[in-house]
């Protein structure tokens, strides 16, 4: 009699299921077959500095693109450093290069966007949309994260400037509330935590309030740029304003999750870039590049016994899930090099990636023989059966800590509630950043004393 529940058993049922990814230009079309008339596609990573993870991605988007209508990648990254990259592939900026649009990119980690995988796509989706003609929509780049308080502050008034100049004092004069803290944003959160500073919150609401209020002259004034969209990025920074100030105001009360928030505003993004993008009697579909940890459903981890939601959990509920809502798929590897720093804000690093350890669904799939293969969990019964045991799942963010592996790196999680597919790539190579630095180039790994971050 089979033991089902043995390794071996489960060894096999993944080598059946499995399609092998062999790179010959025809590896996705299962996925595509899955993605059907979904409106939002998530496309995860195990890690926020593998080579592959970002080119296989970049290669689905594409497919996304062509086969499917898809109209805009939003990323996990800062809005506008990315809107930033929005402008240059859609011909409105005068940046001249790719690598002049990601130069936004600064803040840590900047390597995460700064990328050579990210810097091809980039240039492939300026190409991609010039081709397609005026009559056609051209595919928009968008970031969904909050951290760029101080930045979005500026954006918001340097707009009003062009279009409203007594608007934009008075914007000046609401924002000026933050500027006691210089542009440290944690700062911030920590003195009005603490009471040491009265908090900003009734300012930031009133300007994107009256922000909104003349939005329809706003949406009209175009002064040599185009009008909606100038205005639609000028509405989504003063929303991050808002998001941001909430979330650092915030972020040492412990009844309050600072992941929720940051999640929360991720997917109310992504609903203002499809009601932005809306228009002809097309339901505009999106894209997400996000770390597995956002993108597969939270309720299937850990986090949900700590209360938090994410992108994955929060897009299935308004969505709805499978080929006409939300199709979420997570990367894996098992063992190779990364891209990483030691501590925040610290250099970035080449470091090694260990192999995964017993007991990890990484290891189950290195257990398959198979370099690269693409599982999906919706058409396959049994490989979804066997996946839906709880196990252990490695996530490496910004930080990798291999001296604190355990601790720092892995979770609980049921794959196959997680996920509806996984792509697992057996090694990966560390992504390249646009800017070297000796210690990435050299591999030099530093002490490992901080948690990870994603």
């Amino acid at each position: 009699m089979v033991n089902i529940e043995s390794e071996a058993y489960k060894i096999h049922v993944l080598q059946e299921a499995a399609r092998p990814l062999l790179e010959t230009g025809d590896d996705y079309g299962d996925l595509l077959a899955l993605v059907g008339n979904a409106t939002v596609v998530l496309l995860g990573e195990a890690t926020h500095g593998s080579h592959e993870f970002y080119r296989e991605r970049a290669q689905i988007t594409k497919l996304l693109i062509r086969n499917k209508g898809f109209k805009a990648v939003a990323i996990e990254g800062d809005w506008p450093d990315a809107y930033q990259v929005n402008r240059f592939v859609r011909g409105q900026s005068n940046d001249h290069e790719a690598i002049d649009a990601l130069r936004g990119f600064t803040r840590f980690p900047s390597w995460m966007w700064a990328n050579a995988d990210v810097l091809d796509f980039v240039g492939w989706l300026k190409a991609h949309n010039e081709s397609q003609g005026p009559e056609s929509a051209s595919v928009g780049f968008f970031g969904l994260d909050l951290y760029s308080l101080y930045r979005s502050a500026q954006e918001v008034i340097e707009y009003l400037e062009r279009t409203d100049v007594a608007a934009a004092e008075k914007a000046r004069v609401r924002y000026g509330c933050l500027d006691r803290f210089g542009s440290d944003s944690q700062q911030y959160g920590y003195a009005t935590a603490l009471g040491l500073a009265p908090s900003c919150e009734e300012a930031v609401i009133a300007q994107l309030v009256d922000l909104q209020k003349h939005q329809e002259r706003y949406r009209t004034h175009a002064n040599g740029e185009l009008g909606a969209d100038a205005y639609f990025n000028a509405e989504q920074n003063s929303r991050l304003v808002q998001s941001a100030e909430h979330y650092y105001r915030t972020m040492l009360r412990a009844e309050i999750s600072s992941w929720n928030l940051r999640d929360e505003h991720m997917v109310e993004t992504i609903e203002h870039i499809r009601q932005h993008l809306a228009g002809g009697g097309h339901e505009p579909k999106i894209v997400v590049w996000a770390h597995n940890s956002h993108i597969g459903d939270a309720r299937a981890t850990d986090m949900s016994r700590r209360g938090e939601f994410n992108i994955g959990e929060l897009t299935r509920k308004k969505y709805g899930s499978g080929a006409h809502g939300t199709v979420s798929i997570g990367f894996t590897t098992y063992h190779g090099t990364v891209t990483a720093a030691s501590k925040w804000d610290g250099e970035a690093e080449h470091k090694t990636v260990r192999p995964a350890l017993n007991g990890s669904y990484e290891e189950l799939f290195h257990g398959t023989g198979l370099s690269r293969f693409f599982l999906d969990l919706r058409r396959s019964w049994e490989a979804a059966r066997v996946l839906r045991e709880p196990m252990l799942e490695r996530a490496i963010g910004v930080l990798y800590l291999p001296q604190t592996e355990r601790r720092s790196h892995y979770f609980h999680a049921s794959l196959a509630k997680q996920f509806d597919a996984v792509i697992h790539i057996d090694r990966t190579r560390a992504v390249e950043p646009i800017e070297h630095i000796s210690r990435w180039v050299t591999g030099t790994e530093a002490p490992e004393t901080y948690p990870s971050g994603v």
